[in-house]
């Protein structure tokens, strides 16, 4: 009896298992256009993504281009003893980190603040004239503006130093002194950037329910304190996840942006690690050496974001924020 039992519920089990992959096929056929929209971008992904990850491999050898991945020597770690023993690296791991922070600590929050002003202006004209000319910066190549930059911050002619030097002060080399070199950078980036960072958040602000709005201002509360009670709060989920994002772009400092505007005297100040990869697998052609670099790039973002991620549901859990 046990044996039949048993015989009829594997059947039982076979018969739903079939009918459940019968009904997923059947979903997917019905659906076939919306899959094959899916086939150009999986191929994106697995032809610039995916597959180039097999050029990791260069990193564990005594790369030679003419021998090629296969032919090349395996040196195991050696490339990572030699990257955290370079003197070199460690100043450009720095201004890495520190480039970075002056960006999240003085660039993250004004988008967030420059949404929520909008957000209270009432005549849609005048708001729409404001967002774009605050987003145009965006669609300009960091090529253009670093030429536009050069231009205004030239101490030969430029309009800074013409002030500066109408005032009695001295002429500022800012692209070829280490004391402002960063601080050129960051600035030059927030021009560019906070206008359309802004965007993700003006939308966060959209699905805030004005019905809030209303309680709050038949309650007394002005637009100061609906901005700090209901806003902010209402977009404080999209502010955590664009966080978690940023951290994991921690070690990416702006290396095209970095590329247009530095120069070997600014190299102690400016070098990132994607300018550092350039020039040494480039200019030096040492690519074992660079995608040893590259890849601790990559881990170490890739941690960043997973701590991040772990720490907001902690703190959201807690009812911190």
């Amino acid at each position: 009896m046990s044996e039949i039992i048993t015989h009829l519920n594997g059947k039982a089990g076979e018969t739903k298992f079939s009918r459940k992959r019968e009904g997923r096929w059947r979903r997917v056929w019905r659906n076939l256009d919306t899959y094959v929209l899916l086939v150009p971008g999986l191929l994106l992904l697995l032809l610039f993504k995916y597959t180039p990850m097999y050029g990791v491999l260069i990193a564990f050898q005594e790369f030679n281009i003419f021998d090629g991945i296969r032919g090349s020597q395996w040196v195991g770690f050696e490339q990572f003893r030699k990257l955290m023993q370079s003197s070199e690296f460690m100043q450009v791991f720095t201004n890495t980190l520190l480039i970075s922070i002056y960006k999240i600590v003085l660039l993250f929050p004004i988008p967030i603040l420059i949404a929520l002003l909008l957000n209270e202006i009432r005549f849609p004209a005048f708001k729409r004239t404001i967002q774009t000319i605050i987003y145009m910066p965006h669609f300009l190549s960091w090529v253009i503006i670093s030429g536009l930059f050069m231009t205004i911050l030239s101490p030969s002619d430029g309009l800074v130093n013409t002030v500066i030097q109408w005032f009695g002060g001295e002429s500022i080399r800012f692209f070829m002194d280490n004391h402002v070199f960063r601080s050129v950078v960051v600035f030059t980036a927030g021009w560019k950037e906070i206008g359309w960072n802004a965007i993700i958040f003006i939308a966060a602000l959209a699905s805030v329910e004005q019905e809030q709005y209303e309680a709050a201002s038949i309650d007394g509360a002005n637009r100061l304190q609906q901005m700090w009670h209901i806003s902010l709060p209402g977009i404080v989920p999209t502010i955590i996840l664009m966080l978690i994002l940023r951290l994991g772009m921690v070690l990416d400092a702006g290396t095209e942006q970095i590329l247009t505007m530095y120069n070997p005297t600014v190299y102690a100040s400016g070098d990132v690690i994607g300018t550092f990869v350039y020039r040494m697998g480039l200019g030096k052609m040492d690519y074992s050496f660079s995608t040893a670099v590259g890849l601790f790039n990559s881990v170490v973002g890739f941690i960043l974001v997973i701590s991040g991620n772990w720490l907001s549901k902690r703190l959201l859990n807690r009812g911190i924020w």
